[in-house]
């Protein structure tokens, strides 16, 4: 049998009932479960992204419902179903911003600012890449095959964990609180690249799987499939492509600072009889952090070596643990 056979056998009119009757979120039953669900699942996350705790964090993406109407906004939109496209989209922005809200209000009661320099898990979760979009993409995917093929609906609790989609809501709420908000917009950027990713393979998948000729079948009102509908949701993945690759850029950049400044630093401080403590790249600055006894480190003889391993263009930052800090701009090219 071909894999255009598997595809075309796959759905019936009882999985188009399933689906429909899972996804849309039409009856008080599913839409009360969703939000107690949803707001269980944001007070799990926030907390173990306060506590750190790996394992906390993977719990509240298991208990999470927040993929249900991100998958229904998928089937809306193969089935050209505009109220219930609607719907779905209203579930997924209400549902960010309560956990959000609850991430915040978690911020509140922590003793001290949520933020990347002292929570990996925070850390973990406001600088996405292109490589996260590629993850994402594959993950939608097995969810979206896992949707239309009962048989493999096992797959879903290891898909919730694989896609990150309540953790980095509650991150958004932490660091914002804690007066991050740059770090605040990368998670929310992963949240969206995850969102996009999902709707764009659940809606090939879906597609694939022929389910708007199985609804007809099914007696289902199916709309005009228009293709500007398919171009918007390309349109959508390029939207996130963007800044994650331009991310994704800036750390290859910072790695090939960091491979030509560290023998460049560890040469300098050897001359000083000094010891390198650390040599990290962030926010655009190459910062070093060094110890030793007196007279204070020449943070010019520093900037000289940089220059000389081709890093002219680099501004540095020279931290002494027992001194100041020392700004050292870049030199002119």
């Amino acid at each position: 049998m071909t894999a255009r056979s598997l595809l075309s056998t796959s759905v019936t009119e009882d999985d188009v009932d399933r689906m429909t009757g899972k996804l849309l979120l039409t009856d008080r039953r599913g839409q009360s479960a969703f939000w107690v669900l949803l707001t269980l699942a944001a007070i799990i996350a926030s907390t173990g992204v306060v506590a750190d705790s790996t394992a906390t964090v993977i719990g509240a993406m298991i208990v999470a419902p927040l993929m249900t109407p991100i998958l229904g906004t998928a089937l809306a939109l193969v089935l050209a179903d505009r109220r219930a496209l609607l719907s779905s989209v209203a579930y997924v922005v209400g549902g960010a911003l309560l956990v959000i809200v609850i991430g915040y209000l978690s911020g509140l009661l922590s003793p001290v600012p949520e933020v990347a320099a002292t929570n990996s898990q925070v850390a973990s979760r406001v600088a996405p890449e292109l490589v996260d979009l590629v993850s994402a993409l594959a993950t939608g995917a097995v969810g979206a095959f896992a949707l239309v093929r009962s048989d493999v609906s096992d797959t879903l609790p290891g898909v919730a964990i694989a896609i990150s989609l309540v953790p980095p809501l509650a991150v958004v709420g932490l660091t914002l609180e804690a007066g991050a908000p740059d770090q605040a917009r990368g998670a929310l950027l992963l949240f969206g690249t995850n969102v996009t990713a999902i709707i764009a393979t659940g809606t090939v998948v879906l597609l694939a799987y022929r389910v708007r000729a199985a609804a007809v079948s099914a007696g289902r009102e199916v709309g005009h499939l228009r293709p500007r509908t398919i171009v918007v949701v390309g349109a959508l993945l390029v939207a996130v492509a963007v800044p994650l690759g331009v991310a994704s850029y800036q750390t290859f950049y910072g790695q090939r600072v960091l491979t030509a400044a560290q023998p460049a630093v560890a040469q300098w401080a050897q001359a000083q009889a000094w010891q390198v403590v650390d040599v990290t790249w962030g926010q655009g600055v190459l910062q070093v952090v060094a110890a030793g006894p007196p007279p204070s480190a020449d943070p010019a003889a520093l900037r000289r070596a940089l220059d000389a391993a081709g890093l002219a263009g680099v501004p540095a930052r020279l931290s002494e643990v027992l001194g100041g800090t020392q700004e050292l701009p870049a030199s002119a090219p």
